[in-house]
């Protein structure tokens, strides 16, 4: 099985920055997407420490490991590095004023025989279109998602609420941060889809989904997804990535390599 990558941005239509930001290790299998927030450009900053940091520091380790690296191992890698960054922007934004408060969230994939191991902070989200079947999976870390799951608010009613930009989890702002982190199986078809949050509320899940599956190449996709986006009034900074699995199954008695040829 191999995979195809493909990573885009865009300032929308109401903003003059872009404060999204995302990284591509391919011979790693290292993708990263972040959404940074604060003043200034300060999350312009924050966002861009953080992409450049893990692809630096975890593709760096990656490369090194091979495929001879257990889940285990990758899994502590991923919460290392997460770490290490969140405590240099953190430290940035605590002794430069213009960066105060500065933040970011994060997705973070690593394509690896086993699945996909994915970890993320905030409400930056990662989707799964399978055949058919598009779905959500990772969790927001929001007010809004915690009143969803309180049953304070209905998915209608959150459409309209005034939390819909609040994490309650985030990269920087606090001196230790806690990356949640799942294993998912990569089927051959699958493709999955990182995006910020001027992706995931300008167009509904449906939406998403029904464009990922109109536009079979990922470029083509990545730009249906973000004209998608400036269409319904692109209020914010659009980042993705697209990831496709392409060939067959593991056959029995052999393993498959997610990157094209083993060296």
């Amino acid at each position: 099985m191999t995979l195809e990558f493909f990573i885009a941005t865009d300032v929308g239509r109401a903003r003059d920055n872009n404060e999204d930001s995302v990284a591509l290790d391919e011979p790693v299998g290292l993708a990263v997407l972040a959404d940074g927030m604060g003043g200034y450009n300060a999350g312009e900053v924050a966002s861009q420490m953080l992409t450049s940091f893990i692809k630096a520091e975890l593709g760096r380790w990656l490369k090194e490991s091979g495929t001879g690296a257990s889940v285990t191992d990758v899994r502590r890698a991923m919460d290392i590095c997460v770490d290490n960054a969140n405590r240099a922007i953190f430290n940035a934004a605590n002794t430069n004023p213009r960066y105060a408060g500065m933040g970011t969230t994060l997705v973070l994939g690593v394509f690896r025989p086993e699945g996909l191991l994915l970890g993320h902070v905030g409400d930056s989200r990662a989707y799964r279109l399978r055949g058919s079947q598009f779905s959500q999976i990772t969790r927001d870390h929001s007010l809004l998602q915690e009143q969803l799951d309180a049953g304070l608010l209905t998915p209608e009613e959150a459409v309209y609420s005034s939390n819909k930009n609040l994490v309650t989890r985030a990269v920087g702002v606090e001196d230790a941060v806690m990356l949640e982190l799942h294993l998912h199986e990569i089927q051959p078809g699958d493709t999955f889809l990182f995006c910020s949050d001027g992706l995931s509320d300008m167009l509904e899940d449906d939406a998403l989904g029904q464009l990922l599956l109109s536009h079979p190449s990922l470029p083509e996709a990545a730009q249906a997804l973000i004209d998608g986006a400036n269409d319904m009034g692109g209020r914010d900074n659009i980042a993705l990535v697209l990831a496709r699995a392409e060939g067959r199954a593991k056959s029995e008695g052999r393993g498959w390599w997610p990157f094209g040829k083993r060296a």
